[in-house]
């Protein structure tokens, strides 16, 4: 495997960063998880403006334009000889000292991994998850903004580790209100009355690339859709439920808690949702 390390690509064995990198030490740094379907990088351009906008909100300066990222990114994808896959893209504030100071970090470090990925065995595609609500809270927006993809994932993998705990492969996360925010990985949605219905970024959801393309294809498909605050009684008493991530693509959940959502199967709008992004994720992005 090759993996892009600051301007060069270099074996996976020799791809090192530095114990002293404030992406190690403080979690100083923000990423993109990034598909390749058929060739074609899935909404590569909407993934590098995350990366940037979150980037400028932490005071980090690229050291790349996004043309260049771009053909970085698509050039990883050669460099492995891969057509389907999942591609990380990562920058972190650098080398420094033991100090939080950034500015003592003075210049940025920049990898890209492109590689295979399975979120979740293929027949939970098939019959759809059982997930439960987690203990640990979504960190407030005013504490550190969903919209940014750091590093610093301790608050999710902590939801993830109770969500195993509860015999779940994953777990929805409420905020301090006791609304719903995301899954620990994922975005998530309900299908209610005909409309289908997800947690705002003021809520603490990430502004998913796929929970984006979620938003056109449901007018592609005549279903309305908007933010809306959720409880866990309102997941309950769904007609249908999914999740949407870069890894995770679209699967239905079929049960939280315990309590059977729907009909206990994976919906037809949920089935619609997802034949119609398998029909984007070919189309719509960068050909390598």
């Amino acid at each position: 495997m090759k993996i892009y390390l600051d301007g060069k690509f270099v074996d996976a064995a020799d791809a090192k960063v530095s114990v002293f990198d404030h992406g190690l030490l403080y979690g100083d740094g923000v990423f993109e998880g990034i598909r390749l379907y058929g060739g074609n990088v899935f909404r590569l351009d909407e993934h590098l403006e995350r990366f940037e906008y979150s980037a400028k909100a932490i005071m980090l300066q690229l050291p790349l334009t996004r043309a260049e990222l771009s053909a970085a990114v698509c050039e990883a994808c050669r460099q492995n000889g891969l057509r389907d896959g999942y591609i990380r893209l990562v920058v972190t504030r650098g080398v420094g000292d033991l100090g939080l100071s950034p500015w003592l970090c003075p210049k940025p470090t920049i990898f890209i991994i492109a590689d295979k990925i399975a979120l979740y065995p293929k027949e939970y595609y098939e019959k759809g998850l059982e997930i439960v609500t987690v203990p640990t809270r979504r960190i407030s927006p005013g504490a550190l903004p969903s919209t940014v993809k750091s590093l610093n994932y301790l608050n999710n993998i902590m939801g993830k580790m109770e969500a195993r705990q509860a015999g779940a492969l994953e777990g929805i996360m409420l905020n301090e209100q006791g609304y719903v925010a995301e899954c620990t990985g994922d975005n998530i949605f309900i299908v209610h009355q005909g409309a289908i219905l997800t947690p705002s970024a003021s809520q603490g959801a990430l502004k998913g690339i796929t929970r984006d393309a979620v938003f056109a294809i449901a007018g592609e498909l005549g279903v309305p859709v908007r933010e809306s605050n959720l409880t866990r009684y309102d997941v309950w008493c769904a007609d249908e439920c999914f999740l949407t991530g870069t890894g995770a693509e679209v699967i239905a959940v079929v049960k939280l808690d315990g309590r059977v959502i729907g009909s206990g199967q994976p919906g037809p709008v949920t089935q619609r949702v997802l034949e119609a992004f398998h029909r984007r994720a070919l189309t719509e992005g960068t050909k390598i």
